[in-house]
């Protein structure tokens, strides 16, 4: 297993669990949380978990999209990534999440777009690390 050399560390409480509170360690992200109806929760103003979560794996994702690039020196005139995060029951208990990614990168060659976002998935993006082997992830060129 690779180490890593933490360079930064982001520091989030959550208070009340998905009818909660999540607050980090600066104040940038101060949302309640509420379940979705599709959960049986009561929905309405707050966010969840997932949504949380596809904001960060799509934000990184296009970034690590945009290092290749500037790694194989290829242009990006534009570039983006839209994340959906679905959560389940799973078997044999509990609860799973899968993924999947759209990325758009409007003025490349199909193929070296793909490239791009193979590379990125691959041997780039943390979050791609981190979920590999343990949630569903499908990366879609869009």
């Amino acid at each position: 297993m690779n180490s890593v050399n933490v360079l930064y560390t982001a520091t989030a409480t959550a208070h009340g669990g998905r009818e909660g509170h999540v607050r980090s360690s600066d104040g940038l992200i101060d949302l309640d949380l509420r379940v979705p109806k599709e959960l049986g929760g009561p929905g309405g103003a707050g966010s969840n978990p997932e949504q949380l979560f596809a904001a960060g794996y799509s934000a990184c994702f296009e970034g690590a999209v945009r290092f290749v690039a500037r790694e194989k020196k290829v242009a990006l005139k534009d570039a983006s990534v839209t994340a959906h995060v679905g959560i389940g029951p799973r078997q044999p208990t509990g609860f799973g999440i899968a993924v999947r990614l759209d990325v758009s990168l409007p003025g490349l060659d199909r193929a070296v777009a793909q490239e791009l976002i193979d590379t990125a998935h691959r041997d780039i993006c943390p979050y791609s690390h981190a979920t590999r082997g343990n949630v569903d992830v499908q990366v879609r060129l869009v």
